[in-house]
């Protein structure tokens, strides 16, 4: 099995559905050891649990074309033979796409992961969003569901984690999980390689039975580490009907795909990418000094030494950051004020995983 594998869960009860099919011995055997032999890899990946993301679960034999009108980025689709026999089959598994307004501005930023196995099989997918406007998603949805053959499902069993690598070193084996453990999804974070892989488990299967103890990480840890690398996530760094994806870097996340057929707010998006002309990016910062939370307010504005407006904040977390900014503006000193009126330094950098002409 190809090490890209997305994995499902022997048994049923996903959703409240009954399509998962069984896990061979050999499988688990190799999925506990991490690809290797012998606990090969034990110590190369920390775990992070995502207590702010949700999944739900979209199937029927419409839900191909009702998500593709809806979403940046083409479907996860396995290929003619089903089954993921090679490398680039088994990438396919997870992709990753926002959902526009009529506008074009990003609404909800979203991981969809393909569950069937064949072109045969009934479309179905999970789709892992912001927790915090999980009603507001769900009612998007279902206002363009109106009478296609599709069903949407919250799936409050399951729990989704981060697993990224302790070191930048290439080649390292699948994420260990303890021995027998059973996920439900288990494939690369489709956005970049810095972000490492994603692994939904249910929660009735208690996190210290897959994952292994020693390895576990706080969600403040994941944050700091995406703001880092200036990936953004959620409605605090794409506030919904303001950001626009490809100032969001969401062609850099391989988020949109500028060859497939019409979605809601792709005129916008696709006019820009033809002017080839973007003059704002979010950008990763970092803070002369770590900041509370309540240190400085969503959109505050940050500027150059001179007082020109270069751009605004977004989020952050302690001492890092990510920001709408000027693209000329990144290598001059920029300042913010907090919200007690004091001046902090801010150091905008450029993630080393951007396409190297737009570094």
């Amino acid at each position: 099995m190809a090490a890209a594998a997305l994995l499902r869960w022997a048994g049923t009860g996903l959703c409240g559905s009954v399509w998962a099919q069984s896990f061979g011995t050999g499988l688990r055997r190799r999925l506990s050891l991490g690809g290797g032999s012998d606990g090969e890899g034990s110590g190369s990946w920390l775990y992070f649990p995502l207590r702010d993301r949700d999944a739900l679960r979209v199937h029927g034999p419409e839900a191909e074309p009702f998500l593709l009108g809806l979403l940046t980025n083409e479907l996860p689709r396995p290929g003619p033979g089903g089954g993921s026999a090679s490398p680039e089959a088994a990438s396919a598994r997870a992709l990753y796409a926002h959902f526009l307004n009529v506008q074009g501005r990003t609404l909800y930023d979203v991981i969809l992961y393909r569950l069937h196995e064949s072109q045969e099989e009934e479309p179905n997918f999970l789709l892992e969003f912001d927790s915090s406007v999980s009603g507001a998603f769900q009612n998007h949805l279902k206002l363009y569901k109106i009478r296609r053959k599709v069903s949407i499902s919250p799936c409050p069993n399951l729990s989704l984690w981060a697993v990224l690598p302790q070191t930048a070193a290439e080649g390292l084996p699948m994420p260990l999980l303890e021995k027998g453990s059973k996920p439900v999804v288990l494939t690369p974070d489709p956005r970049a390689a810095c972000m490492g892989w994603r692994l939904i488990i249910k929660k009735e299967d208690m996190a210290q039975n897959v994952v292994p103890a020693t390895q576990i990480r706080s969600t403040k840890d994941y944050h700091k580490h995406r703001y880092q690398k200036g990936i953004p996530e959620g409605v605090k760094d794409l506030p919904p009907g303001v950001a626009l994806p490809l100032e969001s870097n969401l062609s850099f996340m391989n988020g949109v795909s500028f060859t497939k057929g019409c979605y809601i707010g792709q005129e916008l998006t696709a006019r820009t990418q033809h002017m080839g002309v973007i003059r704002k990016r979010l950008f990763p910062i970092k803070f002369s000094a770590p900041i509370t939370a309540e240190g400085i307010s969503f959109g505050a504005t940050i500027l150059t030494e001179s007082g020109k407006q270069v751009g605004k904040y977004r989020a952050g977390e302690d001492d890092v950051g990510i920001a709408l900014l000027r693209s000329e503006k990144i290598k001059v000193p920029l300042f913010i004020k907090t919200s007690e009126g004091q001046q902090v330094n801010i150091v905008p950098s450029v993630p080393d995983w951007w396409p190297k002409a737009d570094k």
